[in-house]
């Protein structure tokens, strides 16, 4: 867990470790896996997952909001090969202002 607050900490220095359990929970056993861990920012399928899945169905925000978000996360995380997925689903929430709503 205390991996997980540290990367979230690296974008959002006041990041709430109550919310990051609750995205990790979330996330359960996709994280066991080194591939479903990680988010792609070069894969349309996986973006459209990212939208689809976490910004629709989990935060309640699709289309256009949704795109821009996770536009908008990948850009914030260019600079990381490996795009660790509970910092980018923390990232797309707090963009969307749905941080609190978790």
């Amino acid at each position: 867990m205390s991996d997980y607050l540290a990367d979230v900490q690296r974008y959002d220095a006041g990041a709430d470790e109550a919310i990051v359990k609750k995205i990790v929970r979330h996330l359960g056993i996709a994280l066991r896996n080194r591939d479903s861990s990680l988010v792609s920012c070069s894969d349309p399928k996986e973006l459209d997952r990212v939208k689809t899945s976490w910004c629709g169905k989990k935060l309640g925000v699709s289309g256009d909001a949704a795109d821009e978000a996770v536009a908008t996360t990948c850009g914030t995380m260019s600079g990381d090969r490996a795009k660790n997925r509970v910092t980018f689903y923390y990232l797309c929430a707090k963009e969307l202002g749905k941080l609190t709503d978790l």
